[in-house]
């Protein structure tokens, strides 16, 4: 064998990495369904799982968590479920194609008011949508950002008092089915003000927005759960792409999409691929001393 193929070998032994076995030979087709604000993350990773297993096929089904949900219990064929709440996921479960221990948390979002770029409402606080004559968009009633919406209006009117609530409600002029719907509303300025997660506030949309913080004592921390299929027909395929999404290669492209993740109590899963070169060493440094709790939006 020559020296360099040796050394080669020896490093991949020495490190753990993928590159050895059962891992070379991955192929096939992977369907992943998952929440629609994980979109752009999960094509990210999608492109760079896919790079790194050149003869697999990373299938991605988006669309609002509970539909997602109400797919699976009907049956749809599917080998890996990412929901944005921990709710969808149990519904899931329940019904016998999850199993909860399999069950864990990869990313956090946060919520975050967003307005048009030529904000014409002049809102500059959460307490302005209670205004008379503002046009509030939010996602409909059983989606998971509608959830977190609710506890973090519920916990503010709490301390606003009078009828901050029932005001801001008064205000709602559409209820869109998934939240990439609301950044649109917004950013086409068919509405005053909208309730989105963080990461729908970045990229191409952020010039045609301005997204204002909300206040850390009512926000709402979003954890997004992911699962393997028990009926999943690529179980290898499944759990590669699981521990990739779970591991520290991921976590500098969920940073790029404006998510945070939890903290490791252990060592991370073996990385499954590798982050593009384009990500400078020093922009992963920095994504992994995110706080879910404490970043502020300009750190995204």
């Amino acid at each position: 064998m020559p020296l360099r193929s040796l050394i080669t070998l020896l490093l991949l032994v020495n490190l753990g990495l993928p590159g050895l076995g059962a891992q070379d030979q991955l192929s096939g087709s992977l369907i992943v369904y998952a929440a629609t604000s994980l979109t752009d993350v999960f094509e990210s990773m999608r492109d760079e799982f896919e790079a790194s297993h050149p003869d697999v096929e990373v299938l991605l089904n988006f669309a609002n968590s509970a539909t997602l949900a109400a797919q699976l219990r009907a049956g749809a064929p599917a080998d890996i479920f990412a929901s944005a709440n921990e709710l969808q996921m149990t519904v899931v479960a329940d019904y016998g194609r999850v199993d909860e221990a399999d069950v864990q948390i990869f990313a956090h979002n946060r919520l975050v008011l967003i307005v048009p770029a030529d904000n014409p409402a002049a809102i500059q606080a959460l307490e302005d949508l209670a205004r008379d004559g503002i046009l509030l968009v939010l996602a409909a009633g059983g989606t998971p950002i509608r959830s977190y919406t609710d506890a973090m209006l519920a916990s503010a009117s709490d301390e606003i008092g009078g009828d901050f609530l029932g005001s801001v409600l008064n205000n709602l002029v559409s209820e869109e089915s998934n939240v990439r719907q609301v950044v649109a509303r917004i950013a086409l300025g068919e509405a005053d003000a909208g309730l989105v997660y963080r990461s729908d506030a970045i990229g191409d949309v952020a010039s045609q927005i301005i997204a204002i913080p909300i206040d850390e004592r009512h926000n709402q921390i979003a954890s997004y759960p992911i699962a393997r299929l028990l009926d999943s027909t690529a179980p290898p395929l499944a759990e590669a792409f699981m521990r990739f999404v779970l591991s520290e290669a991921a976590q500098p492209i969920l940073a790029d999409f404006g998510f945070c993740w939890p903290p490791k109590s252990e060592a991370p899963p073996t990385v499954e691929a590798t982050p593009a070169p384009a990500r400078a060493s020093q922009q992963a440094a920095a994504a992994a001393e995110i706080d879910c709790e404490v970043a502020p939006l300009e750190d995204r």
